[in-house]
């Protein structure tokens, strides 16, 4: 051990006798690991704020549709059961979305939907639109925050209040010289008071058309029981339903399918994209058990979705990785490049050392110590740098930065290997030499 401390002693004088062409040296190291650092923590913020995004869009969404058309699943008859009978469903209620909800433990929210195609009255101003009801976790999974007033309270969704919250091209249009904060407007046969203006979302008429978006921004949004209670519940029998079968009875002509559902869409969140499929699964067997085996929903994984979001982890860690490797590949040449040199200037330094007894192991020894002490300190002014460029973007350009422990150790260990490795030629070479030659060298 005593042996190792002299030749580090040896080492670190030498570092210290050379300070600016120890400094010059440990550049390439420190640019490269604050580069390292600088360019993970900005492309891991950027990372992460586009997975964000895509989860926005709902890749942690299950979706589930009704199927006006029923598919009989495979069912085991029992001895009262008779060859072609149909087994009868509900269709999709609320308390399918009660069940998903309290049953399975990775859903997060789960948020049931009713859309009626009704008119928007105010002032003798009259507008198609939809009404949409909803409870308050629709908001959350549809990222659509408030731009003024409040959502709607536990008191309201459960007796069905004549409340509404309206998107901001509904305000735009109805209440353009007014604040429609607790106004009125005409829904259908009803009045709704307004409690809330969604912000405004942007909806391009591409993706409206392409991606069968509906613009959000011209939607009436009213708690679920409100839209049951006042405009229109599936699950119950009307005298109008009745009516409408025996219509279609005595016309003796084809018969049309009538949505018997409950509710017209059930968004199910589920807290982590791994279990999204799990979770998914689980799913369609509580429905196919509460349904009676009749295949009358469709439940969709945004599958694109989960290929972009692996696609563009994928490719950042790729880019990063080959960031990180090219900035240290360079640091490592630079400082061979210097030891090289550094060799040659000290040929008699190294000639003396070898003839006052010194072996070749410990002229080796010296020249990796050196390498790695000027890689080492290199690296742990990198680290510092690294930290400050992307606290500096992130304050400066408003650019999300994540500085991860991993990073740091990463770069400071590789810091030290690139030293170790590219000192191992300057040092051979060092090692190398002929004690007589080097101390007649000038």
């Amino acid at each position: 051990m005593r042996h190792y401390l002299f030749n580090f002693y040896i080492a670190l004088d030498s570092v210290l006798a050379n300070k600016l062409r120890s400094v010059l040296t440990a550049l390439g190291i420190i640019f490269g690991v604050a580069a390292v650092i600088a360019m993970m923590a900005i492309g891991s913020g950027a990372q992460q704020e586009i997975l964000e995004q895509i989860e926005l869009v709902g890749v942690n969404n299950i979706v589930i549709t009704p199927i006006v058309e029923q598919e009989e699943g495979e069912v085991e008859e029992d001895e009262n059961s008779k060859s072609g009978d149909k087994n009868f469903s509900m269709g999709l209620t609320l308390y399918d979305a009660q069940s998903i909800a309290e049953i399975i433990p990775d859903v997060k929210l789960v948020s049931p939907e009713v859309v009626i195609e009704t008119s928007i009255i105010k002032d003798g101003r009259r507008r198609s639109g939809k009404l949409v009801g909803i409870n308050n976790s629709y908001f959350a999974i549809a990222n659509f925050p408030l731009a003024e007033g409040r959502l709607f309270n536990q008191e309201q969704l459960a007796r069905g209040a004549a409340v509404c919250v309206i998107g901001k091209g509904v305000a735009s249009k109805f209440f353009s010289q007014e604040n429609p904060i607790g106004k009125k407007l005409k829904v259908g046969a009803h009045w709704l008071k307004v409690i809330g203006v969604l912000e405004q979302r942007y909806v391009s008429e591409k993706n409206i058309a392409d991606l069968g978006i509906r613009n959000f921004n011209m939607d009436v949004y009213a708690p679920l029981a409100t839209v049951l209670l006042r405009y229109k519940n599936r699950a119950l029998v009307t005298e109008t339903a009745i009516k409408q079968a025996l219509r279609e009875d005595d016309d003796g002509g084809e018969k049309k399918s009538a949505n018997y559902h409950q509710i017209d869409r059930m968004t199910v969140q589920v807290a982590a994209t791994a279990s999204l499929t799990s979770v998914a699964e689980v799913i369609a067997k509580m429905l196919k058990r509460r349904h009676f085996s009749t295949i009358d929903y469709e439940i969709t994984i945004p599958e694109l979705l989960l290929k972009q979001q692996q696609r563009t982890k994928s490719i950042f860690n790729f880019v990063l990785g080959a960031i990180a490797g090219i900035s240290l590949l360079v640091g490592g040449i630079g400082i061979m490049n210097i030891m090289l040199a550094s060799v040659m200037e000290r040929i008699k330094e190294i000639g003396l050392r070898l003839s006052i007894g010194a072996k070749k192991l410990d002229i080796i020894a010296q020249f990796l110590m050196e390498a790695v002490m000027i890689s080492v300190t290199g690296g742990i002014i990198g680290i510092l740098l690294g930290v400050t460029i992307a606290y500096s973007v992130s304050v400066l350009a408003d650019i999300p930065t994540i500085i991860s422990a991993y990073s740091v150790i990463v770069s400071f260990g590789v810091a030290a290997t690139v030293g170790l490795i590219f000192g191992i030629a300057p040092a051979r070479k060092a090692a190398s030499q002929d004690p007589i030659i080097s101390l007649r060298h000038e």
